[in-house]
């Protein structure tokens, strides 16, 4: 297939492709083919429907895989039910599952209909997969998986695993799950370990300190799992029932997008912004969703002005208070930022929980506390370079220290609460804690200068 630069992904490319796979020539990787056929997309809607009609089902299905939560609800207006059930019928479980899942988001009858033009196997396990809530494990479990009973012999086991590996059942496999005759789990071997036997032995012969019994429940937090395959360097945890049956696995790929989906979310929630809206087409739905928290901000920020005009009279007995106010206020809001930041993420990684509150505001004060009285000397000394007045400087100088003081206790102490109550830290904690540092700020600094300069 002739090379072709990134400009020149027309259809004519993609039916290069097609070809090329069909008479098995393509070696390229399905996430490059799913970021050209989008490319084509933005280019022309006509040429990237005719490829999608066009493409082989096999190949779709992999491509999709690939593709944006947004992509895989709109294929059903691009393609015939009967070929989405096809391509449906060539992903692995979970991929299947969260293609169903994301057409029944746009049409909950028509991913019925796709369902039901599978063969009874497949259905009731994507049934299975989409009964689970969005946060449980099981819900992002395969069930595609090696397993072997203990009283298996190893080389019959690994003829079946070639078998299958040779029509394309099963891929990524790391381990051999062992379960009982009753299918319940009793540990993993790693394939590189399991090489090392001889094959005429069966699995109940092989030592037990050469197995690994990580598992998760089925209803267990997601991000239970993301731990653990954090903290176990794991390449696949096996997921059980209440009873340690072997349901299925989760892999490290799905625990990568996983940690991009959280990240994300609290990148997103720190700046009020939601990550669901910010994925949607439609301009209309992600203005509305940012006009909301602007809103709240716009909220917040009349706080603040009503507090600068308390002190009105002050501001226009002296201008140069007016100059320095900016200066508090950003501090504080600045050093506030940076404990929220770092303790909303040690929340997230599970690094603090509610019972080391005390360990981590105390923490956090005594930093703001150092950085509040090495800033306020600093500014103190430049204020009273800049206007002449010495007292100015002490008033800006105490103002820094209050300000940086409650930002470090405030931010600490803000995200704490909202979890203790339930609420996610990482949405509501900006918002709070700008309007703390606000006030604070400006009351701090005016009412210190109303007391000592007027």
């Amino acid at each position: 297939m002739a090379n072709i630069t990134e400009t020149q992904f027309t259809k004519e490319y993609f039916l290069g492709v097609i070809a090329d796979f069909k008479n098995d020539k393509y070696e390229g990787h399905p996430y490059d083919l799913a970021q050209e056929l989008l490319d084509l997309r933005e280019i022309s809607e006509d040429d990237y429907e005719f490829v999608c009609k066009k493409m082989p089902s096999e190949l779709f299905a992999e491509i999709l895989c690939e593709m944006p939560n947004y992509v895989q609800e709109e294929i059903s207006d691009i393609l015939s039910d009967n070929k989405i059930a096809n391509i449906t019928s060539k992903m692995d479980s979970d991929d299947a599952s969260m293609l169903i899942y994301n057409i029944s988001q746009n049409d909950e009858e028509l991913a019925e209909t796709i369902l039901s033009k599978l063969n009874e196997e497949d259905k009731k396990i994507i049934r299975h997969l989409n009964s689970y809530e969005e946060n449980q494990a099981g819900a992002y479990m395969q069930n595609e998986l090696f397993k072997a009973s203990l009283d298996e012999n190893i080389g019959d086991s690994l003829k079946r695993l070639r078998e299958l590996k040779q029509n394309d059942d099963l891929d990524n496999i790391f381990h051999a799950h062992i379960v009982t005759t009753d299918g319940k789990f009793i540990g993993s071997i790693g394939l590189e370990e399991l090489i090392l036997f001889e094959h005429d032995l069966k699995y109940k012969d092989i030592p037990e300190e050469k197995f690994t019994n990580y598992s998760l429940n089925d209803k267990e937090d997601i991000e239970d799992a993301v731990d653990m395959f954090t903290n176990y360097n794991l390449s696949a945890l096996a997921v059980v029932d209440s009873d340690n049956k072997l349901l299925g696995r989760i892999t490290h790929d799905d625990i990568h997008d996983i940690i991009q989906q959280i990240d994300t979310k609290q990148l997103y929630s720190l700046a009020g912004v939601s990550d669901d809206a910010e994925h949607e087409e439609s301009i209309y739905l992600i203005g509305r969703n940012r006009a909301i928290w602007l809103g709240v901000n716009l909220i917040t920020a009349v706080l603040a002005s009503l507090v600068i005009g308390i002190f009105d009279a002050t501001i226009q007995s002296l201008v140069a208070l007016a100059v320095l106010m900016p200066i508090v206020a950003s501090m504080g809001g600045n050093a506030g930022t940076q404990t929220l930041t770092v303790t909303v993420r040690q929340m997230a990684l599970g690094e603090i929980d509610y019972q080391d509150a005390k360990k981590i505001i105390y923490k956090e004060v005594v930093i703001s506390l150092v950085n509040g009285i090495l800033f306020a000397v600093l500014i103190g000394i430049v204020a009273y370079l800049w206007f002449s007045l010495p007292l100015l400087g002490v008033v800006i100088a105490i103002s820094m220290i209050i300000n940086l003081f409650s930002a470090g206790f405030f931010g600490a102490v803000i995200p704490i609460i909202l979890q203790k109550k339930g609420i996610d830290p990482a949405i509501g904690s900006t918002v709070i804690l700008t309007t703390v540092t606000d006030v604070v700020g400006f009351f701090s600094f005016l009412g210190l200068a109303t007391l000592i300069l007027m």
